[in-house]
């Protein structure tokens, strides 16, 4: 049994390290590029060398058969050592450094060789294709061994073929050639080598640099990870690239944008269609928790840029939050109308009491049918105008705290607002601040009045309210919007200077804008334009509630 620890034993296979592993791909990738290179040079070196080797020897053979002398000695001359063929043959080799230089006739006989015994003999190979007038490359074997040879025919002065000339180029010489040329082709592989080594390195450092040395099988768990993860939250999430195309969308973006797989690699844009929507996930409207509308849902988006170039943006399904948040908006609506109108009700009652008393029967009856008749009609025209019934009660509401401080609340004769909002509450929100502003400005004023006009432009909702203040003067139409501002002095129990920078907030929030200038009549009149309020006819259904499930109780209906 083997004493080493686990822990310790040997591991074969590939490191777990990203950086180690890179790196041993690189160079193995290196030295096989610097082998094959290698092999793909010497396997044509070789047949370079034998066919310049052969070459050699043609141009050898037809030197040496282009001497009319020698030509001349093989038809006029015995075969002989001590020969004049033989002495010039052996002139040609020494200077040629061939391995041997054969003259033979057309018989085949040698009249000259390197070894003096052969000559007068005949030749070991066959020297038909030379004496038919052909010239002969080739690596063959003879008396002397393997050799690169040339064969051409010689020929006297009339061109007639006498003979032949064969020389020979020692193969050795060859193959030493070759083996003297590896050397230096492994010194170029190796450079190669080591430069493709220096490379993988810097490759692997920077792989590791951006991987954080996590190994293979971490990242792709972390892969699997965030696959599952952003698969499986409740949020909607798109990623993009540097260039705006949506490149990752999960399940629930899918759900809640209504588009599938084939929105990635597209602009927000192209898979969605202009609209708002698009322009959040592009970037062109920023800021936290803008409001978006995709087909019956209502969505809050935010957008995060990432250090690429690119963003990350998650969208939140605020529909049903939205159905519920308006109903407990209009429940506290009616709850502070009703508080304002009980205490009109008791300076009323008061009023009556003190008829009564005083017998004047005539007159309680008729101050009954005007209170009664007031609050009506204030209601009907409410309620006719505004079909949002969170807004309705609001108005009301405000009217009856209108009344009870000496100011006239008035709704426009333009004023049109369908039941489709997109952010009720952020409108009450606004229309609440600037209608408590204008009754402070209004009150002590003679005929002091505030009037409100809320007005469709398409599908956005513009909202004005005029008061008979002193106006706001034209240095201080921005500063007021700022934030901790105030001409009123502080109380001691909250903050002033809150209402109409959340107003201006609110606005921008929704891609539109809040502005003060001169009423008509004198005073001042705030403007809000809120570009995308309205949901598509088609939304509506998603966005209100039955409406035999939310009415506005009249007066006396509890």
């Amino acid at each position: 049994m083997s004493s080493t620890p686990p822990a310790r034993r040997l591991r074969l296979g590939l490191p777990r390290r990203v950086f180690s592993q890179v790196l041993l791909m690189q160079v193995a990738i290196a030295a096989g590029v610097a082998v094959l290179a290698t092999g793909l040079f010497l396997a044509p070196l070789g047949e370079q060398l034998d066919d310049q080797a052969m070459r050699r020897a043609l141009a050898i053979a037809q030197t040496t058969a282009a001497q009319p002398q020698i030509a001349e000695d093989v038809v006029g001359t015995p075969a002989s050592v001590d020969g004049p063929v033989q002495r010039e043959a052996e002139r040609i080799r020494r200077a040629t450094g061939a391995e041997y230089i054969v003259v033979m006739d057309r018989r085949g006989v040698r009249w000259s060789h390197t070894e003096p015994r052969e000559v007068g003999r005949r030749v070991s190979t066959d020297p038909s294709q030379a004496l038919a007038g052909h010239e002969v490359m080739e690596i063959d074997e003879g008396t002397l061994g393997r050799s690169a040879r040339g064969k051409v025919p010689l020929r006297d002065s009339d061109g007639d073929i006498v003979g032949a000339v064969s020389v020979g180029i020692a193969y050795d010489s060859v193959r030493a050639r070759l083996i003297h040329a590896i050397p230096g082709l492994f010194a170029y592989a190796g450079g190669a080598l080591a430069v493709g080594a220096l490379a993988a390195w810097l490759i692997a450092r920077r792989v590791q640099r951006q991987t954080r040395d996590l190994a293979f099988s971490d990242i792709s768990g972390l892969l699997a990870e965030r696959e599952a993860m952003l698969h499986g939250i409740r949020e909607g999430v798109v990623a993009l690239d540097r260039s705006g195309r949506i490149r990752l969308l999960n399940d629930e973006a899918q759900r809640l944008l209504g588009v599938g797989d084939e929105a990635v690699g597209r602009s927000p844009d192209e898979a969605l269609g202009e609209g708002r929507t698009a322009d959040v996930l592009a970037g062109r409207v920023t800021g936290t928790d803008l409001l978006a509308v995709s087909g019956p849902r209502v969505l809050v988006a935010n957008r995060m840029p990432t250090d690429d170039g690119g963003a990350v943006a998650t969208l939140r399904d605020r529909t049903e939050l939205e159905q519920l948040g308006r109903e407990l908006d209009s429940t506290r609506g009616l709850i502070d109308a009703l508080r304002a109108q009980d205490h009109e009700h008791a300076n009323r009652m008061h009023t009556l009491l003190g008829l009564l008393e005083l017998e004047m029967y005539e007159d309680a009856a008729e101050f009954v049918g005007e209170v009664v008749g007031d609050h009506r009609a204030t209601s009907e025209q409410v309620t006719e105008r505004i079909h949002d019934p969170l807004l309705a009660a609001v108005l009301v509401g405000k009217a009856t705290v209108a009344a009870e401080r000496g100011v006239a609340l008035w709704v426009s004769d333009r004023t049109r607002l369908p039941d489709r909002l997109i952010d009720p509450r952020g409108l009450v929100t606004v229309v609440g601040n600037l209608v408590d502003n204008a009754l402070d400005a209004a009150v002590g004023t003679p005929h002091a009045r505030v009037e409100i006009e809320l007005r469709t432009e398409g599908r956005a909702v513009v909202l004005q309210v005029r008061d008979t203040g002193p106006g706001v003067p034209p240095e201080q139409r921005e500063v007021i919007f700022t934030e901790g501002w105030s001409t009123k002095e502080r109380p001691a129990h909250r903050e002033r200077g809150i209402g109409l920078s959340l107003v201006r907030r609110l606005a921008q929030r929704q891609g539109g804008s809040a502005t003060v200038g001169v009423a008509p009549g004198g005073g001042a009149e705030f403007t809000v334009v809120l570009p995308e309020a309205l949901a598509e006819p088609a939304v509506e259904a998603a966005l209100t509630v039955p409406s035999g499930e939310r009415t506005v109780p009249e007066e006396g209906s509890r």
